[in-house]
């Protein structure tokens, strides 16, 4: 019997009485379990059962009331979650975690496979509402390679000290199985919190229910987007950085290293989509103290040269970097995650910013930045919700599709973190179920939007762009990668007056390559190609196709 599937047996094992923590339900349906009263007869029945497990029951369904693996099919599996789901918030409890199994034709359970006769799950249901998540905010981490920002923030969700090998930063790797088996958006690899006693922090990052934790106990919550430090990555730090609505930049430069090329371009890419950033110089705890001096003035010139202003948090104190920091005020802290030198500082600053991006009041709309498929649920599409609000429940356009059209579908449900909410905001890093499409069909670059929206996709739009860096001149036709929101296209630039150079600001057509997409007005978006790369500003997307 593997690990795995102990759960369920020790599930069937204790079986299901009067004053027991577990229930065994067939299937729950919105007709039959949400009329009639039976939604306050049901809540009322899962409340006593979290309460005679000391906060905690555990809900086995596609199985009878003798404990007969009868197994369902995933749809019928997946509204029984919502309907649990809603049981659970009516009872003043939330969803923690779910497993699930086949059911072959003897009735056994098989994990990793449908079955003929469906699937079995076992759901943990907790005591206490989820969080209400105003208080969020996302930071983007960067940094040449080797220069401590997974460590740093591995020591920053634990409050533990590294081993001076690296140790925390193993719990900030992303793990296969996490994405094929968790219905929540792994886009952040880190989270942690603050509530009235101070942080609250990760017992273990590799546990998925830990991190669901944080998301129920804190009143205010840090979500870290980690990125790719070698340079030939660069591309996925451009998607890290510009593909997610970040509140803040955390860039890391190491003590021992100082400012390098991919610092730079970092910086520039951070800078470039107007990011309010922190400096963290780390592995202070490997140079003397005069070395730190040097490598904190190097940062200063960096800053200087590209016209932002460095505010050394040690110099001015916490409360000036919470009021100045800004497109144009950059706050550096020295830090070591060996040591624990800075790291109060940053504990301090993450928990007084604040949140910077998203508007909850506008109409929802979220680009994809990833899709996988869940046993029992379907199609998730992950990603940062640009604005408004989504219910489970909703009624969403998903696309555009390759020949501009917008799909269906509902909203099935809705996790951060590994934690089943009702609603997601502005903001905040999601996964979403939806109904009504294959996962094969949800792609990157697409966006969610409410279903009596009207949108109107685009192949070309124009805009304002600045050349950072080029070993000629842009002329028409150029052909570069285009990474705006989370689309990664290629397109073609076509500038006014026939070319620009380095350091240039200019007006440019541009057109993607393969096909449309939804482009606003206002949207600030990178483009590479090589050494080459700038960026710029959608001015104008009406009169063109």
């Amino acid at each position: 019997m593997t690990p795995d599937r102990a759960v369920l047996e020790r599930a069937i094992e204790r079986g299901e009485h009067e004053g027991g923590s577990v229930e065994f339900k067939e299937r729950l349906t919105r007709d039959t379990h949400l009329v009639d009263g039976r939604l306050e007869s049901l809540a009322a029945q899962l409340r006593h059962r979290v309460l005679s497990g000391d906060g905690e029951a555990t809900y086995v369904v596609g199985i009878t009331d003798d404990g007969h693996l009868a197994g369902i099919e995933p749809p019928a599996f997946s509204e029984s979650m919502d309907v649990l789901s809603l049981l659970a918030d009516e009872a003043d409890a939330h969803i923690e975690d779910v497993e699930t199994w086949g059911v072959d034709g003897e009735g056994n359970a098989v994990r990793g496979q449908s079955g003929e006769r469906g699937i079995v799950g076992v759901a943990t249901i907790r005591e206490g509402a989820v969080m209400d998540d105003d208080e969020h905010i996302v930071v983007g981490t960067a940094g040449h390679v080797d220069h401590g920002k997974s460590t740093l923030v591995g020591s920053l969700v634990t409050g533990q000290s590294d081993d001076g090998q690296g140790g925390t930063r193993s719990y900030m790797d992303v793990r296969p199985h996490e994405v094929k088996r968790g219905l929540s958006a792994d886009l952040s690899y880190g989270v942690y919190g603050f509530d009235d006693d101070g942080p609250v922090r990760m017992d273990n990052p590799d546990r998925k229910t830990d991190r669901a934790r944080i998301v129920e106990e804190a009143d205010r919550l840090v979500s870290f987007v980690d990125t790719v430090g070698h340079e030939p990555w660069l591309r996925t730090t451009i998607r890290g950085l510009v593909g997610q609505k970040l509140d803040y930049g955390l860039l890391t430069v190491a003590a021992d290293d100082g400012p390098t090329k991919t610092t730079r371009e970092h910086l520039g890419i951070l800078l470039a989509t107007e990011l309010p950033t922190i400096v963290a110089i780390t592995k202070a705890d490997l140079v003397d103290d005069d070395r730190v001096v040097a490598v904190e003035r190097e940062v200063e010139r960096l800053l200087r040269d590209v016209e932002k202003t460095p505010l050394p948090v040690e110099r001015h104190g916490i409360d000036a970097a919470v009021e100045e920091i800004s497109e144009t005020v950059v706050p550096v802290v020295t830090t070591s995650a060996v040591s624990g030198a800075g790291l109060d500082t940053l504990d301090e600053l993450f928990e007084r910013l604040p949140k910077t991006g998203g508007d909850e009041t506008a109409e929802f709309r979220m680009y994809v930045d990833r899709s996988y498929n869940v046993t029992g649920v379907g199609a998730v599409a992950s990603g940062t919700i640009n604005a408004g609000r989504v219910e489970a429940g909703d009624d969403l356009l998903l696309g555009p599709m390759a020949d501009g059209g917008f799909r269906e579908v509902e909203a099935r449900s809705i996790e951060m973190h590994y934690h089943r909410v009702d609603e997601g905001r502005a903001g905040r890093i999601v996964g979403i179920a939806l109904k009504g499409v294959e996962e094969q069909d949800v792609e990157r670059g697409m966006v969610l939007l409410p279903r009596e929206a009207d949108p109107q996709p685009v192949r070309e739009f124009e805009a304002e762009v600045m050349v950072l860096n080029h070993p000629t001149r842009i002329g028409e036709g150029y052909e570069p990668v285009v990474h705006l929101e989370t689309i990664s296209e290629a397109a073609a630039f076509y500038p006014e007056g026939g070319q620009l150079l380095p350091g240039d600001s200019g007006r440019a057509r541009v057109r993607f390559k393969f096909r449309p997409y939804l482009v606003e007005e206002g949207q600030r978006f990178v483009f590479r190609e090589g050494r080459s790369k700038g960026v710029g500003t959608v001015t104008d997307v009406t009169g063109v196709e």
